[in-house]
């Protein structure tokens, strides 16, 4: 019997002037070339706030504030295994988004979210944003 890997990360929906920042994976990652909201794995011993924190930090070499209750919780069999992505609001502390893992970046205003190709773990904190009147 296969058991898949299960793997827990943390995404960022990170809120600057009523806009969300978009991510878009890099070529030769797995779900290449979809969208997410940036984040990462969850290294032991770390809270999903601090995860978020250092990952963000690595990634796009930014400071952010984690709101402390999650925002949306999905579980989603890739082939590589079944990810659990828990999201966050955060606002930007300093800094602005640089590309070391992915290659562009979008921000864009709720309603405009689906103009985008999600990684299907995303989509329903997707769904849920774009019920949103406003967002801060």
């Amino acid at each position: 019997m296969n058991l898949l890997k299960k793997i827990n990360v943390v995404g960022a929906i990170l809120i600057e002037n009523g806009k969300i920042l978009c991510a878009q994976r890099g070529e030769g990652k797995s779900l290449a070339y979809l969208w997410e909201f940036p984040g990462g794995k969850i290294e032991t011993g770390e809270t999903p706030q601090e995860a978020l924190i250092r990952e963000l930090q690595e990634e796009l070499m930014i400071d952010v504030e984690v709101q402390s209750e999650k925002f949306e919780e999905t579980s989603y069999q890739y082939d590589f295994g079944l990810v659990t992505l828990t999201t966050f609001i955060c606002f930007l502390k300093r800094g602005t988004p640089q590309l070391t893992e992915h290659i562009a970046v979008e921000w864009l205003a709720p309603k405009e979210l689906t103009t985008l190709e999600w990684a299907p773990a995303d989509i329903p904190a997707v769904e849920k944003l774009m019920e949103m009147e406003t967002i801060r």
